[in-house]
């Protein structure tokens, strides 16, 4: 005679759901709430959650992992895995002028390989979670003078680091 699978032969995603799996089956064994809190070292009020859902859900199914509420991302686990390689290539083979990863530029490329959209804000959220930390460019005018620069740093602000000369009267502000 095979074993009827009542949800607990199947491995547990995580130790949260072993635990929640392992709850149920020492109420099926006979014991009570107060005993499986005890020897799982949660509180009674947790082990009363997991045995109502589990009764109402349909059995040990009902408490297994739920997967996480919200849309469907829009690039599929292969495509995500597939853009750091893509990134790696750098900025200037994909027609930037400099090497620096910017989340528009980012968000370009993604459209451009696997034509999905994201608005450059989300562009962040995606690249920690793939462990890429984006860059802000350093913007130079190109008209800057480091000759009238230096000037001003050893003539000018000598003079406004001094401060301006103290007045006689009393300030009206």
């Amino acid at each position: 005679m095979a074993k009827q699978d009542n949800g607990l032969f199947a491995s547990p995603h995580d130790w949260k759901e072993g635990r929640r799996l392992r709850a149920w089956a020492l109420h099926e064994a006979g014991w009570t709430g107060q005993k499986i809190a005890e020897a799982l070292g949660v509180t009674p009020g947790a082990v009363s959650q997991w045995l109502t859902r589990a009764r109402d859900g349909g059995g040990p199914e009902a408490l297994r992992r739920r997967p996480p509420p919200g849309p469907t991302p829009k690039l599929s686990a292969a495509q995500r895995a597939r853009v750091p390689a893509l990134l790696a290539r750098g900025a200037e083979a994909y027609g930037f002028r400099g090497n620096v990863w910017t989340t528009a530029r980012i968000a370009a490329v993604i459209e451009r390989h696997f034509g999905v959209r994201y608005h450059p804000a989300h562009i962040s959220r995606l690249a920690r979670a793939l462990d890429w930390t984006v860059q802000v460019p350093a913007v130079v005018a190109t008209q800057r003078d480091e000759a009238a620069i230096r000037r001003w740093w050893e003539e000018r602000w000598p003079a406004l680091k001094k401060g301006r000369p103290k007045q006689a009267g009393p300030s009206s502000g």
